[in-house]
């Protein structure tokens, strides 16, 4: 068996190291990703948590299920004669209330993993820094799809009849438009407070305003004067009234532009604010 001498060693390795240096140097350096096949990524990774933590459907399925069986017979009678003439009104608005509410989830999503520290992995990437937010965002814009989805089947099974199917569609996408950018408010506060409870607390405190004190429920006009000045002027108020004339066969273009000038303002004011403190956590 030959053998190599340690002369014959130091001969060879400087060929070697030479060879390998102009390998790497002749090769091209991978392209950065762009900022949309990363937020993507990201978003696709917050499918594969579905995957593999199932419950997480719990609140697209069970939860809308519930809340419309128990809104619709439970004031159905007393303030429209029957759950059936009530679920007309009812239906779009708890549509809005309920894709509201889950958004919240979004805010606990970051804080578990900034516990976890995965997100110290993330900053360390070459990649467009918003991508892991707005991942987020984009993999619970499909989470909202599937609670508009479950709710309208229930409805139609209750009794509620829209007046077209593109109706349907177009309020539905008014919606996810208005809940992606709502979800920048709880991605703040899960980068702002220190525990998942903290931020299912705080959440809770700013969702019960908004989507009880507004017209999902009953019209502003049988309301106090004082409370119909912020029920009227509410966001989800707006969303709700537009969701309920597009899927009622109208085209609401003043609730419409309201809806999409208050997702505009919450994306401008709460994206710099949430990407600032992901930047510095």
């Amino acid at each position: 068996m030959s053998t190599v001498t340690p002369v014959e060693d130091r001969e060879l390795a400087p060929v070697h190291t030479e060879s390998l240096a102009e390998l790497l140097i002749s090769k091209e350096r991978p392209r950065r990703p762009s900022a949309l096949s990363t937020s993507l990524t990201f978003g696709w990774r917050a499918v594969l948590k579905i995957k593999h933590v199932p419950e997480q459907l719990f609140d697209v399925t069970a939860f809308p299920i519930m809340m419309v069986l128990m809104y619709t017979y439970l004031f159905g009678g007393a303030l429209a004669g029957s759950p059936r003439e009530y679920i007309q009104y009812l239906l779009p608005g708890i549509l809005v209330m309920s894709v509201a509410m889950i958004t919240m989830y979004t805010g606990v999503s970051v804080n578990t993993d900034i516990e976890k520290g995965v997100f110290d992995r993330f900053r360390s990437l070459p990649i467009w820094r918003p991508s892991a937010m707005v991942g987020y965002l984009l993999g619970d814009v499909l989470r909202y799809a599937m609670a508009s989805a479950v709710m309208l089947s229930v409805g139609l099974i209750l009794g509620f009849r829209p007046d077209n199917a593109l109706g349907v569609l177009l309020g539905v996408l008014l919606l996810l438009v208005f809940s992606f950018a709502f979800s920048w408010v709880w991605t703040m506060f899960g980068l702002l407070l220190r525990t998942e409870k903290s931020v299912m607390g705080v959440s809770m405190m700013v969702l019960f305003p908004l989507t009880f004190l507004s017209d999902i429920f009953v019209r502003p006009e049988t309301m106090p004067g004082w409370l119909q000045a912020f029920v009227t002027n509410n966001p989800v108020t707006h969303v709700a009234s537009a969701v309920r004339g597009l899927m009622a066969g109208d085209w609401p273009g003043a609730e419409i532009a309201w809806s999409l000038g208050w997702a505009g303002l919450l994306v401008a004011v709460f994206g710099p604010v949430t990407m600032r403190l992901y930047n510095r956590k």
